[in-house]
């Protein structure tokens, strides 16, 4: 099932200031360069997981409603439902209320209500979830904030090799093993 991002992260898992100190960089100068690459590792270790590390939201859209009537997205830790739509044959929406929908948040699913199937056959239900660990950095576990950490001062320390043909495209073996176990799965 394609999933849309709605709605980024409002804050990042490390402040500017988080990062630098661990850098050890005392000047402002490189302030824009560490946001973006705080920035860039955070989206990293989201896709490499499947977990949103801040609260953020997506759309993920159906063709159908699933047969058992339990949805498992790949995106985790799911936090809710906000909103959902099954579209008529014509293509017009109607609105379900996101609290007739159960999450279980330890299986990351989501239990859907016997609705009626939508008119359309492709695309025919949005339902829009919230993702992530919390609002704030303190509700990521610290081995994933360490992770991006770990990523950001690999990215800055070595950001003049790709101006001279090398790669740092490698994850380095410490940030894949620190993100390991929180890995989704999916066939």
């Amino acid at each position: 099932m394609p999933a849309t991002l709605l709605t980024p992260p409002m804050v990042e898992p490390l402040t500017v200031a988080e990062a630098k100190n661990f850098l050890r960089v005392a000047h402002d100068d490189d302030d824009a360069v560490i946001a973006g690459l705080i920035a860039s590792a955070r989206g990293q270790v989201e896709a490499l997981t499947r977990r949103g590390l801040m609260t953020q939201t997506w759309r993920l859209t159906l063709d159908r409603w699933p047969p058992e009537r339990r949805l498992k997205p790949r995106l985790a830790p799911l936090r809710g439902v906000t909103a959902a739509r099954v579209f008529d044959a014509e293509g017009r929406a109607a609105a379900i209320d996101g609290a007739t929908f159960a999450v279980d948040a330890a299986a990351n699913a989501i239990a859907t209500p016997p609705w009626p199937a939508p008119g359309r056959a492709v695309a025919g239900i949005e339902i829009d979830v919230a993702v992530g660990f919390g609002d704030r950095a303190a509700d990521v576990p610290e081995v994933l904030r360490h992770a991006v950490r770990t990523l950001v001062a690999h990215w800055y320390d070595n950001r003049g090799l790709a101006a001279i043909g090398q790669s740092v495209a490698m994850l380095p073996g410490s940030v894949s093993a620190m993100i390991a176990s929180y890995r989704v799965l999916s066939l």
